[in-house]
Parts: structure tokens; C-alpha cells; sequence
């Protein structure tokens, strides 16, 4: 898994059920940014590779490989950080309301699932519930169902005032890209949606009619080959 020292366009390192990813891929998809994929298989810790590492110390995806004039390449990491470099060299179509509050608002959005979600069911914090419960599998589900029961309450009510067409007013924005991994992940989990229907409509209307975010669905990734194999991890 070398980074070569002549990268040609955007190389984008991501693992397919992968939200942070998922987040990525859709504004790719959105600003029609052609860009070479590259996976990285977490089911089998391949972040932590030292190949991997050569490519980005932090061990992790989403990670960005970007052209630069000497032929050479620039390293970002982070989604967020990610997402905000792609918005800032292909403006259009944004994926920020042009006003300032509601700009705001959709970045509060955003927080509050990329902070106070997303981390806390992710892989290390899962397996590490199910250690501290003696190697229980289904503890760590249940971690991941109160965390995001929890969030999904209070985001539930935050939404009641924001909300239109979209997650933010009636305009496509980085608040909806994302909430659908987010809500796809609580799937996974066995979250039973009917206490969250705003969140509920939401997720299906955004996965049936928004080109990009469906473009960039797990499955729909060339590295989903091993759903098989995660399913018989038990997660």
C-alpha cells in the first residue's frame, strides 16, 4: 500500500462501511471530483499496517492524497477536514447555505453527530465495551444502542426547529450528508427508529432521492466484498 511520490489526481483512502468515509465519498460524488479509490480494510486492521502508516501516521480513514505542481502529493486526514479542503477548491455546488446563521446551524448539525455520536460507537470504543464486559459482543451492541438512542433524542428535538425539505431548511447541506451514515449505522445496531421520526423521514428520503449520497452507500463500494465475513464477527 505504497503512496506514490507522483499521484495524478485525488487518491482517496477509505473502507466501505466506513461513515466518516461515507461522508467524503458524497461530496465527492456531489462536486463530480474524479478521484482514485483505494481500500483499507478495518475488519482486518489494516490502518494499523506499517504500509498504512507510511501513507498516514494516524492510522486511520478517510485519508486524502492531493496533487501538488512538483508532482508530489499533500496528506489530509479527518473527514471534516477533508470535506472542508474539497469545498474550498470546488465551491459548487456547496454544501453550505449561503447565510450565516444557517450556515451555523448546519455546522451545529454536524457537530453534535461527527462529535457526539459517530465516536463513541466506532470500532475501538465498541470492542473496548466488550472487553470491559468480559469479551460480551452483545454488550457492545448495547453500548452502541444507548449512545445513540441517547444523541438521537436530543438531535430529534434540535431538528424540530431546523428542519424542512431537508435536515437544514430546504437545501442539501453537509448536515444531510452526515446524518445518513449516522442513521445507517443505528440501523446496523438494532435502533428502532419510530421514536425519532423526523430523523426517520429524513434517512429515507435522503437515501431514496439524493444521487450522491446513494452513489457513496457502503454497498455500493468496491471493497463491500466482505460483508460476509464482518457478519460472521457477529457486528
Amino acid at each position: 500500500m505504497s503512496a506514490s511520490s507522483a499521484v495524478q489526481q485525488l487518491v482517496l483512502y477509505s473502507y466501505w462501511r466506513s461513515s466518516c468515509s461515507w461522508r467524503v465519498r458524497s461530496v465527492l460524488a456531489l462536486k463530480a471530483i474524479p478521484y482514485e479509490y483505494r481500500a483499507v480494510s478495518l475488519y482486518t486492521g489494516e490502518q494499523h499496517s506499517e504500509a498504512f502508516k507510511a501513507v498516514n501516521p494516524a492510522g486511520m480513514v478517510p485519508t486524502l492524497l492531493v496533487p501538488t505542481k512538483d508532482g508530489k502529493h499533500e496528506t489530509l486526514f479527518e473527514s471534516l477536514a477533508i470535506i472542508d479542503y474539497l469545498e474550498q477548491t470546488h465551491p459548487q455546488p456547496s454544501i453550505y447555505p449561503t447565510d450565516p446563521i444557517q450556515r451555523a446551524k448546519v455546522i451545529a448539525v454536524v457537530e453534535s453527530i461527527v462529535s457526539g455520536i459517530q465516536p463513541l460507537q466506532n470500532l475501538g470504543p465498541m470492542n473496548k465495551a466488550a472487553e470491559f464486559a468480559g469479551g460480551s459482543k452483545a454488550k457492545a451492541v448495547e453500548w452502541n444502542q444507548y449512545w445513540i438512542s441517547t444523541r438521537f433524542a436530543t438531535l430529534e428535538g434540535i431538528l424540530q426547529g431546523l428542519s424542512g425539505r431537508y435536515t437544514v431548511g430546504d437545501q442539501l447541506t453537509l448536515a444531510d450528508i452526515c446524518l445518513v451514515p449516522q442513521v445507517y449505522n443505528a440501523l446496523r445496531y438494532n435502533v428502532q427508529l419510530d421514536s425519532y421520526p423526523l430523523i426517520k423521514r429524513l434517512y429515507e428520503q435522503l437515501l431514496a432521492t439524493e444521487e450522491c449520497i446513494i452513489k457513496a452507500k457502503p454497498e455500493n463500494q468496491v471493497d463491500s466484498d466482505d460483508f460476509k465475513e464482518r457478519k460472521l464477527a457477529g457486528y
